[in-house]
């Protein structure tokens, strides 16, 4: 059998958005093959089921926010305005209330993690790596001295992370724009002493 010949990352992306946008158990093979472009037998032959092509898609997201993560905190701006860029960044996805703008990795998580332990480990360990990458970046702030030692590197990152978990969760209850630009503000003032 020959192999169907499709754009691997395009096909994820588009399977990433519908996952986001529907969740996984309202997300039906149907809109997989509307949103992928694939037939049904296509899926299955490339993914296995509606599952592989959930880690497929998580995998891409990953891959996907990595590369824009690592671009940012790379680039010759100075630490604090990478923060604001990154949390404004954030703020945008919040404010579009277009659901594929969602966080695919904490979504999956909320809806699927108590079921599929193989999910929930590939999504925990995910969500390990992006704190570490800011806790890295944090760390070669604090060498290069543009922000203060205290309290750390790690525990900034972990501040930032809770502070993006909370952030996401409460902009599901619609909040004005002003109200989340304020609420920035104030973890960038306790950020980037």
């Amino acid at each position: 059998m020959r192999n169907a010949e499709f754009d691997r990352q395009q096909v994820l992306r588009n399977a990433m958005y519908a996952f986001m946008g529907k969740g996984y158990s309202k997300t039906s093979m149907q809109d997989l093959t509307r949103a992928t472009g694939l037939h049904p037998g296509s899926i299955y032959c490339a993914f296995e089921n509606k599952r592989g092509l959930l880690l497929a898609a998580i995998d891409q997201y990953h891959e996907d926010r990595s590369q824009q993560l690592g671009t940012l905190f790379t680039s010759d701006i100075p630490f604090k305005q990478k923060i604001q860029h990154y949390l404004d960044g954030i703020v945008a996805e919040c404010l579009s209330c277009d659901t594929s703008q969602a966080c695919l990795l904490m979504k999956i998580l909320t809806e699927v993690g108590q079921q599929d332990a193989d999910v929930a480990a590939k999504v925990s360990a995910y969500l390990q790596q992006w704190q570490q990458a800011l806790e890295s970046a944090f760390a070669n702030a604090i060498a290069a001295g543009e922000i203060s030692a205290t309290p750390g590197a790690k525990a900034s990152a972990q501040f930032l992370v809770m502070a993006v978990y909370g952030l996401r969760t409460y902009a599901h209850t619609h909040p004005h724009e002003q109200q989340l630009r304020q609420l920035i503000a104030m973890l960038t003032q306790q950020l980037l002493v």
